[in-house]
């Protein structure tokens, strides 16, 4: 603020900002200072907190529905991130021209995107239904016994999975669009003149400048796949048989269910905990493979 000085900027610099960091104090800091202190306390919503120290972080250790849910996620993420990451470089690599169906394909991949999980969620239960799904139905056309799917420990992972990457692959896609659109045409000019292939031209030239979009895309969806259970609670509700437990439905169950706020609280925490690590991973890896024009 020009003119001010002293006391009298730094209490309208309090004014200003007062508002913005109440509102980062009440709504974000406690609860995250609250969620960490809750961890070593057992506290069912109805009675007065009790101290339990570490218990809560033994309990977890020993606690094989947590392994599970756990093992589930990375099930997940292992299928999911590589899936929807390569095909929506596929599909932004085929619609990175111009044309009026091209825009119609970029709006119809991005639909999925701003629809509700919940009818998402709705939609794919029947074309996944064993009896009357689509897909099912499709598949007998062919002569081929279509599978249970989501009532099935083995198969229901996987429709979760496949499900997941016909939501995402438009909000990917786009991403990859964006990146694209920003590499400069007189590099593949100067390739074609050189003789370079298409393949040529998308492995030395598209991929290495595409690396920091990658790079982002990665980061956020690993981000995002830790913190699955939209579609896990809707389709599934974490069955059949536990089969697509994960750690988000679990952190649900123990706190709204089983009314262990403590116990539940310890889970979200190792959940940051993993998140927190994957990033740094990946932040230390980008060094290798990413490249800044």
């Amino acid at each position: 603020m020009p003119g001010l000085k002293g006391i009298n900027k730094t209490f309208w610099l309090v004014v200003f900002l007062l508002p913005s960091l109440l509102g980062l104090t009440i709504f974000t800091i406690l609860p995250i200072a609250a969620s960490a202190g809750l961890t070593f306390f057992d506290w069912d919503l109805l009675t007065p907190p009790r101290f339990v120290g570490a218990s809560n972080f033994v309990r977890l250790i020993a606690d094989r529905d947590f392994r599970a849910s756990l093992l589930h996620t990375l099930q997940y993420i292992v299928g999911y991130v590589p899936m929807v990451t390569v095909l929506a470089l596929a599909v932004a690599v085929a619609l990175n021209r111009p044309g009026r169906l091209v825009l119609f394909l970029r709006t119809a991949f991005f639909l999925p995107v701003v629809s509700a999980w919940v009818a998402v969620a709705l939609i794919w239960m029947w074309l996944l239904n064993p009896r009357y799904g689509l897909f099912n139905y499709l598949l007998g056309l062919a002569g081929i016994h279509g599978p249970a799917w989501l009532f099935d420990p083995q198969w229901a992972m996987p429709a979760i999975i496949l499900t997941s990457v016909w939501k995402d692959i438009g909000f990917v896609m786009v991403m990859f669009l964006a990146g694209l659109q920003n590499i400069p045409g007189e590099y593949y000019e100067a390739a074609s003149l050189d003789g370079a292939s298409n393949w040529q031209r998308f492995r030395y030239i598209t991929l290495p400048l595409l690396s920091p979009t990658t790079f982002f895309v990665l980061v956020i969806l690993l981000i995002n796949s830790f913190q699955v259970f939209d579609q896990v609670w809707i389709m599934t509700g974490g069955g059949p048989a536990g089969a697509t437990s994960v750690l988000v439905e679990q952190i649900v169950k123990h706190a709204f269910s089983y009314s262990r706020m403590g116990y539940a609280a310890t889970i979200s925490w190792v959940l940051f905990a993993l998140v927190f690590a994957a990033t740094l991973i990946q932040s230390q890896l980008q060094r290798r493979w990413v490249t800044y024009d």
